[in-house]
């Protein structure tokens, strides 16, 4: 049965040593099955990567959310793509996917690329080719539920969309859209009204959109990763945070590791993530390192929606969030059970 804690009763367990601090697993949201088996993993002695795998494995599998895995966030063509990062903090090796088509296993095909190439990240249509080199099925990624979502969108006039200053009037039909020269610009009421539509489909109770899961094992190996589908609605080809390293994950030994989740196309402007490890390098604590990160955002986009999770190679966890109502899972040896964790978040 999952558990919720509150972060003061967490500190207390913490100081009085009940809780131990590493081997540990954290992980992004109440996805709980995704700690649980990233835990099991590690504690049979895998490394924090395969672990990594294991536990996003499980999000991509029940789809967590609607929001990781197949069948779910069809973009306006009613495809569903899929971006996953993996972050070795050992020695900086990173394996990347993004706009990965027709392949389930957006993790696994992270790994091959963390393992078997010397690239950091492939894209699209040639990032499924590499999938079916590495001897992974294409399929369809559509589900009776995406293919209703996607068909109802269509019927309420691709609203909401995430199109700017194009015409036809892109806050009350569908495209195709053409761009709206600049001199015509300031009298088209697209932007403004555009950005609400857009901010409507990220209220916290729908925005858990991401897994970002960070791990330390039995070896002290630190390690992040991420898996999703991205943003419900998306103009075909768009990547947000995710798969980004030092965006949507990064880890750094022996330092720590992070994990993002939130609005993407904000968040990747900001690199919070590599933000995170820097500060912690330069002598912040875990909760002044997460808050900075965080509050860099706010200045720019006091409305964006995110959160972030961090640890030191201490083991130390915390959290810092805007916008939204976020919560983080834990799991370590003092756990018989993943935590779930609920974090105060600014507004």
């Amino acid at each position: 049965m999952q558990k919720i804690i509150n972060i003061t009763i967490l500190f207390f367990l913490i100081i009085n040593n009940i809780i131990e601090s590493v081997p540990v697993v954290v992980n992004t949201w109440p996805f709980t099955d995704a700690t649980e088996k990233a835990w099991e993993f590690i504690s049979k002695g895998n490394n924090a990567i395969d672990s990594i795998v294991a536990g996003c494995s499980v999000c991509e599998e029940e789809r967590c959310d609607g929001s990781v895995g197949y069948g779910g966030s069809p973009d306006e063509n009613g495809e569903t793509t899929l971006d996953a990062l993996l972050v070795d903090g050992m020695n900086l090796n990173i394996g990347a996917v993004a706009a990965l088509r027709r392949i389930k296993s957006a993790i696994a095909v992270a790994k091959y690329v963390l393992e078997n190439t010397k690239h950091t990240l492939l894209v699209g249509d040639q990032a499924t080719k590499f999938a079916e080199q590495m001897g992974f099925t294409s399929e369809s990624l559509s589900t009776i539920d995406s293919e209703k979502m996607w068909f109802d969108w269509k019927e309420n006039n691709c609203q909401p969309n995430f199109w700017l200053n194009v015409y036809p009037n892109s806050t009350q039909s569908c495209g195709p859209y053409k761009p709206i020269e600049n001199n015509n610009k300031n009298n088209n009421n697209n932007k403004n009204n555009n950005n609400n539509n857009i901010l409507k489909i990220r209220t916290p109770s729908i925005s858990h959109d991401t897994i970002a899961m960070i791990a330390i094992d039995n070896f002290g190996n630190i390690a992040a990763g991420t898996s999703t589908n991205g943003a419900t609605h998306k103009i075909p080809g768009r990547v947000g945070d995710s798969p980004i390293a030092g965006s949507g994950a990064y880890a750094m030994a022996p330092i720590g590791a992070c994990g993002a989740t939130g609005d993407g196309d904000i968040m990747m402007r900001f690199l919070p993530c590599y933000q995170v490890i820097e500060s912690l390098r330069l002598g912040l604590s875990i909760e002044e390192a997460a808050k900075d990160a965080i509050n860099r955002i706010i200045k720019w986009y006091p409305n964006f929606q995110g959160a972030i999770v961090a640890i030191d190679y201490k083991g130390n966890v915390d959290a810092a969030c805007h916008g939204l109502n976020f919560s983080y899972s834990i799991q370590n040896s003092s756990l018989s059970n993943a935590l779930i964790i609920n974090k105060n978040c600014s507004y």
